[in-house]
């Protein structure tokens, strides 16, 4: 009697502990999230044919961040001239629990105007896949109501001559900054804009880490502003500068050392933005408000004599 039941129990165990297995819940895994999401130019779900694309996004792992991946692809119901689809994988953020993904890419010019899906892919080690998936607008640039564009940027230091020249690049040798006290004068001209504009010229530090694309992302506790102009229910397309209309044609002059920016609120230089010496960038930043459309453009320079 005792071997029958030594034998009963060996059977019922794996039974028994198969029952056990299936009754336990499986372990989910944590996946990645996205924040901050920008698509397009000021996050305006638009790219241009041939242009530069902007991706701005904060993603936060389970584990850790595998790949980022994006994608665009030809929306279901929708005819196209012909069948086209453009993918990125992007393995530098490997290993990183938390990153902000900052991507520029150009739009190919195989593509077709028309509606997209676009497509976020967040893979973690841990094996769970993000997918996220949001339509964007692919136009040409001839399509567009404006289009606006660095066309000129000459930057002077006042009596000794230009620093630098948009498309020639430096001018003064080994010279490639200011010192204190001496003068900054920028000639700024933002291509094919109508509607009302905003263009703010400032120096930021390197080491801030701050190269806002767009006025609304300006932290203006962070930069010091030497010139702004605005141009509001402008009909025709035209170039918008910051020097046109001013006594000489001639732009705003900012003092390297000044106490206050030149600014419509002359706010003071201090707190993050005091002046010291080392690497900054100067900075050229355009928002069209009226078709939420952006340009910019910064140059690196050395500050010294603090």
């Amino acid at each position: 009697m005792k071997i029958f039941k030594s034998v009963l129990l060996l059977l019922l165990a794996p039974l028994v502990f198969t029952a056990c297995k299936k009754d336990r819940p499986e372990t989910e895994l944590p996946l990645p999230t996205i924040t901050n999401l920008e698509i397009g130019s000021g996050n305006n779900g638009q790219g241009i044919i041939g242009r530069d694309f902007h991706l701005d996004m904060d993603v936060t792992a389970g584990d850790k961040i595998n790949t980022v991946q994006v994608m665009i692809s030809q929306k279901k119901g929708i005819t196209y001239p012909a069948p086209w689809s453009f993918e990125l994988t992007w393995t530098e953020f490997k290993g990183v629990r938390n990153t902000n993904v900052h991507k520029h890419f150009t739009i190919p010019k195989e593509a077709s105007s028309g509606e997209y899906d676009f497509i976020i892919k967040v893979a973690d080690e841990n094996g769970s896949v993000l997918e996220q998936m949001h339509s964007i607008k692919l136009v040409t640039a001839e399509s567009l109501p404006v289009n606006p564009q660095m066309y000129s940027l000459m930057l002077e230091k006042m009596d000794k001559g230009f620093v630098y020249i948009f498309n020639r690049g430096f001018m003064l040798g080994d010279d490639k900054g200011y010192s204190k006290n001496e003068k900054l004068r920028a000639y700024v001209d933002i291509s094919e804009v109508k509607g009302d504009g905003i263009m703010y010229n400032f120096l930021v530090k390197k080491s801030a880490g701050h190269l806002p694309e767009s006025v609304d992302k300006i932290d203006f506790s962070k930069v010091i502003i030497t010139d702004m102009r605005e141009h509001a229910g402008v009909t025709a397309t035209n170039t918008f500068t910051n020097y046109v209309g001013l006594p000489n044609f001639s732009p705003k002059e900012f003092q390297i050392g000044a106490s206050v920016e030149n600014n419509i609120s002359s706010n003071a230089i201090g707190g993050d933005k005091a002046w010291t010496n080392g690497e900054y960038y100067f900075g050229v930043v355009y928002t069209n408000n009226t078709y939420n459309m952006s340009a910019h453009y910064y140059i690196p320079l050395t500050i010294k004599g603090f």
